[in-house]
């Protein structure tokens, strides 16, 4: 499926463009800022906390080290401010990171000399050298920086504390330990803290670059996951050079037998032969160098049809009937090579605001259970009927063999119906009900079940199309066309309307998706009332029996 979708799958956020790298670096910057903040200020609490009453309340917040403590906390929250806000250039961003850094050193360095009042010697000087480490390590693990980057930060920030223990010790008259002899000490630890930070950045850095480069295929990154069908996932995807938004979808790991790779081949071949505009149109099929195979397709920023109705309610007969002509032309270039979709239903179905000039425009999708006629291999696997218990026609479940391409317009009368009432044809609390009553039960006419009156002529093609025996339905998806362009009692669905419709309700239906959304349904699971949409079964074999007995 080629259109946005959950983000509980979503992919780890790695950088795959300079513009977004800079976003990410600011972001964790950002949390760097916040990190300092929090911890500096849970250490100057709970140390008031206990040292008030130890060492007595006078002058306990104007000390050398609260001023030092203190400092840091307003560097780290000035830099939390100003980077979650605005949009900063990369050089801006990192002069933040070397300026609260080496300033942060500095500071933290002063608390050399900051011994507290009955403070055993030497405490103030392991403290510092402490915080000195802690802060390398932290900002190494937090912030995306290249190992030299590292390395230099480091090393200058390490020439504080050296500097200033070497002035401190010497300031102390004669000791056991030369003031030189200290300041080596101290080099060495502080280079020991520098190493450490550079290792961990090292290792971070570089796992992110192979990250990146693992959801790298071919011109194409993978930025998150948006959606998975019966064959694969989709993620959304940039092309390398021409920047266009792009939908890749990959074999699912652990489904790479010689059947499951002949399968997804033969989808995208039989897929990328279809040029219809109201078809997902393939752009590029490839196999990585370990084995993944994936195909790349258009990206569709819209709603699925099923979204469509479980947000927005019942539909004007009018688009109606300018959604089934655009899906009926689709299905109609397919049959007339020899395929049928097996798996019409209106989560295959998105609905897009503009594409070419044309507003409102349904785009077919996810052909995972396509059958060439010209074959006698079928797409499905053989153990049972492929498809949507929802919208699957009788004969797919009594007889596999004979599905044809007045399977997929029974499909489509019961994509009308869902349209037109808001409410699936037949309803059920098992699997095994919603299939008997397709094989036995005759559809309630929409305009009862929907409450409001619909034209005689509409109702008439969907329930034609609803047919039990495939010889009453309609002869091809062009005899729909055509039934659906003569009629004069269904009011026009107009450029106009379909405009303010996406401006209004399409426009929150759109921010609704680029946040948390339902998952859709795939072509494993089916949702049998509309008031437990999530509840999802799974079709098998044994169903399909129990359906034909």
């Amino acid at each position: 499926m080629a259109t946005r979708s959950p983000s509980s799958g979503a992919a780890p956020a790695i950088p795959s463009s300079e513009q977004e790298a800079r976003a990410f670096l600011q972001e964790r910057l950002a949390f760097l800022g916040k990190v300092y903040v929090l911890i500096d200020l849970s250490f100057f609490v709970v140390g008031k906390l206990v040292g008030g009453p130890l060492m007595g309340w006078t002058g306990l917040f104007t000390d050398l080290n609260s001023r030092l403590v203190l400092s840091v906390v307003g560097i780290y929250l000035v830099q939390w401010l100003v980077c979650r806000r605005g949009r900063w250039s990369d050089p801006t961003l990192r002069v933040i990171d070397a300026w609260s850094t080496t300033v942060t050193a500095a500071l933290n360095s002063g608390m050399v000399c900051a011994a507290m009042p009955g403070e055993l010697p030497g405490l103030s000087y392991s403290r510092a050298l402490l915080i000195f480490t802690m802060t390398l390590v932290i900002r190494a693990v937090i912030v995306p920086s290249s190992t030299r980057r590292t390395l230099v930060l480091g090393l200058v920030a390490a020439c504080f504390p050296v500097a200033t223990s070497h002035v401190w010790y010497s300031a102390q008259g004669p000791s056991p330990v030369p003031p030189l002899f200290q300041s080596i000490w101290t080099a060495l630890w502080c280079l020991g803290g520098v190493v450490i930070a550079t290792v961990a950045s090292h290792v971070i850095y570089g796992l992110r670059r192979q990250v990146r480069e693992a959801w790298q295929l071919g011109q194409y990154t993978l930025l998150e996951k948006i959606g998975a069908g019966g064959m694969g996932e989709v993620y959304r995807a940039s092309h390398a050079m021409l920047r266009r938004p792009t939908a890749v979808k990959l074999l699912r790991p652990g489904r790479t037998s010689a059947e499951h790779l002949r399968r997804f081949e033969r989808e995208v071949q039989l897929t990328s032969r279809l040029t219809h505009p109201n078809t997902v149109a393939v752009f590029d099929y490839g196999r990585t160098i370990d084995g993944v195979f994936y195909y790349a397709m258009e990206y569709l920023d819209g709603v699925n049809l099923e979204d469509l109705i479980r947000h927005d309610g019942a539909q004007p007969p009018g688009r109606v009937c300018h959604i089934l002509r655009q899906v009926a032309g689709s299905l109609a270039e397919a049959h007339g090579v020899g395929l049928i979709h097996r798996d019409i239903k209106p989560g295959n179905v998105i609905l897009v605001p503009e594409r070419g000039g044309a507003r409102d425009v349904a785009k077919v999708v996810d052909f995972g259970l396509v059958r060439d006629l010209e074959q006698e291999t079928e797409a499905g696997d053989g153990d049972g009927f492929a498809g949507t218990p929802l919208y699957i026609a009788p004969e797919a479940i009594t007889s596999p063999d004979t599905v044809d391409a007045r399977s997929d317009l029974y499909s489509l009368g019961c994509v009308g119906y869902f349209l037109l009432t808001g409410r699936p044809v037949f309803e059920g609390d098992t699997v095994i009900g919603v299939v008997g009553s397709h094989l036995h039960a005759q559809p309630i006419p929409p305009d009862q079940r929907a409450g409001r009156p619909i034209p005689a002529s509409l109702s008439a093609l969907i329930l034609s199309c609803l047919e039990k025996d495939p010889a009453r339905r309609p002869v091809s998806a062009l005899a729909c066309i055509a039934a659906l362009d003569e009629w004069h009692d269904v009011p026009a669905w107009t450029e106009e309307q379909a405009a303010a419709w996406w401006s209004i309700q399409g426009a929150r239906l759109l921010a609704r998706a680029s946040g948390v959304r339902a998952p859709p349904l795939t072509t494993e699971a089916t949702i049998l009332r509309p008031d437990t949409m999530t509840a999802q079964e799974p079709v098998s074999p044994q169903i399909g029996a129990a359906a034909r007995r």
